[in-house]
């Protein structure tokens, strides 16, 4: 039995040998799998080559294809030697450096004036040519920029941070790896020292993407950070802003078509059943050429008689003429200052109170140029006393070039034209505003405009809507017109809760009719969106389409 018992003895060590091999193995194994690389990361493969002369930059939470340039290429990378590409400025870091390539210099609108750099050949200026590329000084742009900038070398490149306020936001809770990817296996791009914060930028199961100080975009694990937060940080350089000429009480305006200098003279007629309106628009004012001109109908008399009435005056300015191309005017920085120039005379000659833009269908190449239009008479309206109110459709995807959000910075009213849902030419029959429609256009404004100075234009007219042989045609009628042919007709009428209006319907000589009403409940239901969103004002298009009836209707909503 002694000999059986040292027979099995190796037989056991074996096993035991095998196993202890094994769970070596399984440690180590796992020991390599749990154990975080600490490969660093070649900076030149993530960031590219800067090249000679260059710089990578890095604006917000994005490294850019474009690249800085070095003003002297032989000298340490520093503000004073950076320069940014024209492009990259405008789309990431400050939109209001225009390109004036008709005087060759950038143009730059504070709120109180209009500066100038020239263009030159040569570095060492606030803008230069280089190659056929503009390029702004970093120094420049950081005049009328707030931002920060943090420089590195291998490869040089340049961080810059220009967003502050209510940024999504981790701390680090000790010396932190930032990894290329979200994997412990990842290789390091940095390590954030204890206490710094990172922009929080996406959110993985356990690990936050994040964009450091000095421009590094990678992953931490979120054991290693704070509990995500939203900061706003005080900053030393005050940039100045704009201030607002805007009323103390809700703005009540309405449009009044005026096509001839005779109709100016009915004032006191179509104004004598018009209750609680405070502001009047009338249509004085369009462009006549190319050049900037303008066809001016304006009235003095028809003035004094409006602020005898206790109503201001802001004409409206159209581009509604097919002999003129708002292209032309707007891109050419001597056509758009003498539209400038042009406005602010006229209505001071007559002593109006503001301004009203109405410049519909603009091209999306016009978008940038009509922006230095607004920020240019900005300027001057501000100076004069004189309030600037901007016309607007509700916010589609196709309009997005007109930038409320920029316009909302340097005009005192953004105006919402809640109208034209279905209009002349639609395929189907429909509202002209219907509430849900004008209610989205309401939200998707303010997200850009601050409420207070946003108002809210309803229309006083509808459409007569004809269907025959499957072809539908539509004209614009007034209240009162739309009442009459319903009652006419015996029209069936009902309240669709869908759209919140009535609607008429009847049929006459084999053709379909159809009206959907805009009468005291409708416009009862728009304007209670104004004390809804805390809006700035009603408006309404247009004086002489309305019921008389209607004007009580909206001072009873809209205040709340």
């Amino acid at each position: 039995m002694r000999r059986k018992r040292n027979r099995r003895n190796p037989a056991i060590i074996v096993v035991l040998l095998i196993i202890l091999v094994g769970a070596a193995g399984a440690v180590s194994w796992y020991m390599d799998r749990h154990t975080p690389s600490k490969e660093m990361m070649d900076l030149t493969e993530y960031y590219g080559s800067a090249g000679e002369g260059q710089a990578v930059l890095i604006l917000n939470d994005m490294i850019l294809d474009s690249r800085a340039v070095l003003g002297n290429p032989s000298a340490e990378l520093a503000e004073w030697n950076l320069y940014l590409p024209l492009n990259a400025v405008t789309e990431h870091l400050n939109q209001r450096f225009y390109y004036d390539a008709e005087n060759n210099q950038i143009l730059y609108a504070t709120p109180s004036e209009l500066t100038t750099a020239s263009i030159s050949e040569q570095a060492g200026t606030d803008a230069w040519n280089r190659d056929g590329t503009v390029y702004l000084s970093l120094a420049y742009v950081h005049r009328f920029t707030d931002m920060d900038i943090v420089f590195n070398s291998d490869p040089d490149r340049a961080a810059i941070r220009s967003r502050f306020e209510n940024v999504n936001t981790v701390t680090s809770m000790g010396e932190t790896a930032v990894r290329r990817l979200g994997g412990i296996k990842a290789p390091i791009l940095t390590y954030v020292p204890y206490g710094e914060n990172m922009v929080l930028l996406s959110e993985l199961e356990n690990w936050y993407e994040v964009a450091t100080r000095d421009g590094c975009i990678g992953y931490v694990e979120k054991r290693d950070t704070s509990d995500p937060f939203t900061a706003t940080e005080e900053r030393a350089q005050v940039v100045d802003d704009y201030t607002y000429n805007t009323l103390d009480y809700k703005v009540n305006l309405t449009w009044h078509q005026v096509f001839v200098p005779e109709a100016n003279a009915y004032f006191a007629d179509m104004t004598a059943y018009m209750g609680g309106v405070n502001v009047i628009s009338p249509t004085w004012f369009s462009m006549k050429d190319n050049a900037g001109n303008i066809s001016n109908i304006s009235s003095a008399d028809y003035v004094a008689q409006a602020h005898a009435k206790g109503l201001q005056v802001w004409a409206m300015v159209d581009n509604h003429s097919t002999e003129i191309s708002s292209f032309e005017i707007l891109s050419h920085t001597s056509s758009r200052q003498n539209l400038v120039r042009n406005l602010v005379s006229a209505a001071l000659g007559v002593g109006m109170d503001g301004i009203n833009i109405d410049f519909e269908l603009l091209s999306e190449e016009t978008g940038e140029h009509f922006l230095e239009f607004l920020r240019e008479l900005s300027i001057e309206t501000h100076k004069n006393g004189l309030i600037l109110s901007v016309d607007n459709t509700v916010p589609e995807e196709y309009t997005s070039h007109y930038d409320r959000a920029e316009q909302g910075r340097v005009a005192d009213y953004i105006i919402i034209m809640g109208y034209d849902e279905h209009h002349e030419g639609s395929e189907t029959a429909g509202s002209v505003a219907s509430l849900p429609w004008v209610e989205n256009g309401v939200q998707g404004t303010i997200l850009e405009v601050e409420p207070s100075r946003t108002i809210l234009a309803i229309p006083f007219y509808t459409r007569l809507w004809k269907t025959q042989n499957g072809r539908v045609t539509s004209e614009a009628i007034g209240m009162n017109k739309a009442s009459e042919l319903a009652a006419q007709n015996n029209a069936q009428i009902y309240w669709d809760v869908n759209v919140f209006q009535n609607v008429a319907s009847y049929e006459r000589d084999g053709i379909s009719y159809q009206i959907w009403m805009e009468d005291n409940q409708s416009i009862a239901e728009k304007v209670k969106l104004i004390p809804k969103y805390a809006l700035g004002g009603v408006a309404s298009w247009s004086l002489g389409f309305e019921d008389s009836s209607i004007w009580s209707t909206i001072l009873d909503n809209l205040q709340g």
